[in-house]
């Protein structure tokens, strides 16, 4: 029974940085009809960072990570103004946005890779290295015990964070004039505009806070697993990201913050039963609700995604 608590638990942890991760997906969606899949590498570059400022350069844990958060925050500039304005003003078909949002990423690991290999990036990365780790005593490693269960303290944190973060940007959505902003440009970008709305300006906050929440939501990860490579956000969350908000219903924050949650207690429950690898597990989930429910969980009609 303990096993059982104890690996749900790790569920409730993993699934809060799964929601967090699929957050950044579904505001640019919810703005832009675009999936931008350069985020898990911005969620990677925020791992990456925050571990070189830490492992490399001596800087303190809690002092790094803001940094690696702005790093993020950074890459979703570079996002807009060179992968998505330049073709939005072209009057691009959304396709044409996505791959340029590819290639984006496929250069951003292309840029880890060189660091590896002792290039002028090398500040960024232990030289040689594929997988490198936070050192010892250098972040937070507190634990509690509690009735014979594991908590670290910084999964807890994690969790914490991801419920405060969700619940801060839903309010801002639905209470505040920045949110209905974002709300009149997802509706109609020509009438928003009309109206005295700067587009440009709402869609580029929002993926420079999109981007940062997938820079934190790397820290997070690396700080979960202590794992960190060049393809941590493509092998282990960006389609996992994807099926988070299939699950919960694409462009609803509820809905992602749900998503994310059951996809990481599916896999608890998928180790738990089966004992195997659990990756399909997201392929599985999006599958299903594809068929039986394509909205998803709390999907609304398009003209009320955000």
């Amino acid at each position: 029974m303990r096993n059982t608590i104890q690996q749900l638990l790790n569920g409730i942890f993993i699934g809060s940085i799964y929601a967090l991760f699929g957050l950044g997906y579904t505001l640019v969606f919810g703005l832009l009809d675009v999936l931008n899949l350069a985020h898990s590498e911005v969620f990677m570059l925020g791992a990456v960072v925050t571990y070189s400022l830490v492992a490399l350069h001596h800087v303190p844990f809690l002092l790094a990570v803001p940094l690696g958060i702005v790093a993020g925050g950074l890459l979703g500039l570079v996002i807009e103004f060179v992968a998505l304005r330049p073709l939005r003003r072209r009057g691009a078909p959304p396709i044409a946005a996505l791959i340029s949002t590819i290639g984006l990423a496929l250069i951003l690991v292309a840029l880890i890779e060189q660091a590896k290999r002792g290039s002028a990036l090398a500040w960024l990365w232990r030289d040689g290295a594929n997988d490198v780790q936070f050192p010892a005593g250098k972040v937070p490693d507190r634990i509690w015990h509690l009735a014979g269960l594991t908590l670290p303290v910084d999964k807890l944190a994690i969790v914490v964070i991801t419920v405060a973060l969700m619940a801060v940007l839903a309010y801002v959505m639905a209470k505040t004039p920045a949110g209905r902003a974002v709300r009149a440009v997802a509706e109609n970008p020509r009438a928003a505009q009309l109206l005295g709305v700067n587009v440009d300006r709402v869609i580029t906050i929002t993926l420079v806070v999109s981007s940062a929440l997938a820079a934190l939501a790397g820290i997070l990860f690396a700080l979960a697993l202590n794992d960190i490579s060049p393809y941590i956000g493509r092998d282990q969350v960006e389609l996992r990201g994807l099926a988070v908000i299939v699950l919960g219903g694409m462009g609803s924050i509820p809905g992602t913050f749900i998503g994310g949650f059951t996809l990481g207690l599916l896999e608890s429950v998928t180790i738990l039963t089966l004992g195997t690898d659990v990756r399909a597990v997201g392929f599985v989930a999006l599958f299903v609700m594809l068929i039986l429910r394509p909205s998803g969980l709390l999907g609304r009609q398009t003209s009320e995604r955000v």
